[in-house]
């Protein structure tokens, strides 16, 4: 609840550098899936309708086949949810770093998945 409109939220698996570089680091390793994690925040966290993306996803370091199946989960998981129907953004993984570092907190989680990490941007709490 401290978090403001605007703020961005970072969700990580457990490979993510998430302890060198969160300003505020939430630690929940034995939460081994992302998707329940999603499950408990997100009917309590709106998404930012002004923003163009309502998901982030890290794009892998060594360019890959097919894209990661953790990302179709996330990406029906977001769409249940008001604004959350807008196309994800995918950016590279040193720019989702980077911007991971300004985000308001990270939670690292035990999330097995290769590029289980995602960010949010939280828009306004409804009265």
């Amino acid at each position: 609840m401290e978090m403001g409109h605007g703020d961005e939220i970072v969700f990580c698996d457990r490979n993510f550098p998430a302890a060198s570089k969160a300003k505020n680091l939430i630690r929940y390793d034995a939460c081994t899936s992302i998707i329940t994690m999603l499950d408990a925040v997100l009917p309590l966290f709106p998404l930012d309708y002004a923003a163009k993306h309502s998901l982030v996803l890290m794009h892998p370091a060594i360019k890959q086949a097919t894209d990661p199946p953790i990302w179709q989960e996330f990406i029906n998981k977001v769409k249940q949810f008001p604004d959350g129907g807008k196309d994800p953004l995918y950016i590279e993984r040193l720019e989702f770093i980077e911007r991971a570092q300004q985000a308001y907190c990270i939670v690292l989680t035990g999330e097995t998945a290769r590029c289980g990490n995602l960010l949010l941007q939280k828009g306004v709490v409804p009265a």
